[in-house]
C-alpha cells in the first residue's frame, strides 16, 4: 500500500505590533490548516523574510520601526526575494489604500474584519501566488530544455563540421568539385541548425526575462563599420555592393555623439542578422548601411534592393516563428529575436518595405546621455 505524500503548507507571516491582534489572526488562519509566522516587530519580521520568504504576508499598517508601506516598498525593492503577495491590514479609516497599493502591496482590508472575508482574501491571494509560482518555475524548466536542447545539438554539429571541412579538404581521400559543392551544402545546413538552436535559447531567455545584458559605453558606428566589412565578402560573392555610410552632419570627430550604453555582442547578433539578410535575399544592385542622429537617439538603418515585403507580411515579419515568404527563408526566429534585443535596449527595430521595392529596415537607440540603462560598476 503506497503511503500519501505529505501536503505542503502554505507560510503565512503575520506581522502587528499589538500582540492580541496576532492572535485573533493566528486563530482566524488556522482553521484552514496554514503554517502561521508571528512577528510584533516589523524589522524582524523583514529580516524573516529575506531568510525564508513566506508565501503571503499580513501587514499592519500603523507600526513603530517600519510602517506598513515602507515594509511594502522593501519587500518590492528587494530583488532577491520571489513574488509575494501582501495583504495590508489597519483600523485607521484614514489609511491609504491608494498610498498601499502604490507600495506595491496587492490587497487591503479594514479591522474589524469579518473572518470569512479575510480568509476569502487570503485563499485568493495564495491562489495568485500559486499561479505566479507555476508560471515561473514552467519558464525555468523551459529555459533549461533549451540550454541541453542547445548544448546537446551544438557538440555534433561543430564535430560533423569539423569532418566536413578536413574531408573537403582532401584529408581522408579525394575530393571532386561535385563532391566539395556537396560538402558545402552540408556545412551550411548545419551552420543554418547552429544558428537556429542558439536564436532559440536567447529567445526563451528574453521571454523568460532572464536575459542578462552586459552593459558597456561604446561607438556604435565603429561596430556598424565592423560588421559591414565582415559581411562584405558575402556580398561581393553575389556581385553586390555593401556600402556603410556616415550621414554628413556627423564629422571626423563624431564618436561623442554616436556613444550608446548597450550589449555590444547583442547588437552586434542584430546588425549581422539584418544586414546579412539583406544580402541573402537580394539578387542584384546594393545593401546601404546608413546612420544618422536624430535628437538623442542614433539610427541605423539597412536599405536593399531585394524583393520587398508586402504589407500582409510585414503585418507578422517580427512575430516567433515566423519565416519569411523568400526561397530559403530560415526559422523565423532572427527577426524576432532581433527585435527583443533592441527593445531590451530601449531602442526600436522597424520596417518599410513595398514589393519589388527593396526594404528599409530602421534600428532605433538611445545615445548614452539620453539612456536609462547603466553600465555596473
Amino acid at each position: 500500500m503506497s503511503i500519501p505524500q505529505s501536503v505542503k503548507k502554505d507560510k503565512i507571516l503575520v506581522v502587528d505590533d499589538v500582540y492580541d491582534n496576532l492572535v485573533l489572526l493566528e486563530t482566524v488562519l488556522q482553521e484552514d490548516s496554514y503554517e502561521v509566522i508571528l512577528a510584533q516587530d516589523s524589522t524582524n519580521a523583514l529580516a524573516i523574510v529575506e531568510q525564508s520568504p513566506p508565501d503571503l504576508i499580513l501587514l499592519d499598517i500603523m507600526m513603530p520601526e517600519l510602517d506598513g508601506y515602507e515594509f511594502t516598498r522593501r519587500i518590492r525593492h528587494n530583488t532577491n526575494l520571489p513574488y509575494i503577495p501582501i495583504l495590508l491590514i489597519t483600523a485607521h479609516i484614514y489609511s491609504s489604500v491608494v498610498e498601499g497599493l502604490d507600495a506595491g502591496a496587492d490587497d487591503f482590508i479594514r479591522k474589524p474584519f469579518d473572518p470569512d472575508e479575510l480568509n476569502a482574501r487570503v485563499r485568493c491571494l495564495l491562489r495568485l501566488k500559486h499561479t505566479i509560482d507555476e508560471r515561473d518555475h514552467m519558464a525555468s524548466l523551459r529555459e533549461d530544455f533549451a540550454s541541453r536542447f542547445t548544448h546537446d545539438l551544438r557538440t555534433p554539429l561543430a564535430a560533423a563540421n569539423r569532418v566536413l571541412k578536413l574531408t573537403r579538404e582532401g584529408m581522408f581521400c579525394t575530393v571532386t568539385s561535385e563532391f566539395a559543392k556537396i560538402i558545402d551544402t552540408m556545412i551550411g545546413s548545419n551552420e543554418d541548425l547552429l544558428t537556429m538552436v542558439n536564436n532559440l535559447l536567447e529567445v526563451y531567455r528574453h521571454e523568460a526575462g532572464s536575459k542578462t545584458l552586459r552593459l558597456s559605453t561604446f561607438d556604435i558606428q565603429q561596430l556598424v563599420s565592423e560588421v559591414a566589412q565582415e559581411l562584405k565578402p558575402l556580398a561581393e560573392e553575389k556581385n553586390l555592393v555593401l556600402k556603410a555610410e556616415i550621414t554628413e552632419n556627423l564629422n571626423v570627430d563624431s564618436e561623442a555623439l554616436t556613444t550608446v550604453i548597450a550589449d555590444r555582442i547583442e547588437i552586434r547578433r542584430v546588425l549581422t542578422n539584418i544586414i546579412g539578410n539583406a544580402i541573402k535575399f537580394t539578387a542584384t544592385g546594393y545593401i546601404y548601411v546608413r546612420l544618422n542622429v536624430e535628437k538623442n537617439y542614433v539610427i541605423v538603418q539597412i536599405q536593399d534592393t531585394g524583393p520587398g515585403i508586402s504589407q500582409k507580411n510585414q503585418a507578422i515579419l517580427f512575430e516567433r516563428f515566423r519565416p519569411g515568404k523568400h526561397l530559403g527563408s530560415g526559422s523565423g526566429l532572427g527577426l524576432y529575436l532581433s527585435r527583443c534585443i533592441i527593445e531590451s535596449h530601449q531602442g526600436s527595430l522597424t520596417v518599410e518595405s513595398e514589393p519589388g521595392n527593396g526594404s528599409i529596415f530602421t534600428i532605433s537607440l538611445p545615445l548614452a546621455q539620453a539612456s536609462k540603462l547603466e553600465v555596473e560598476a
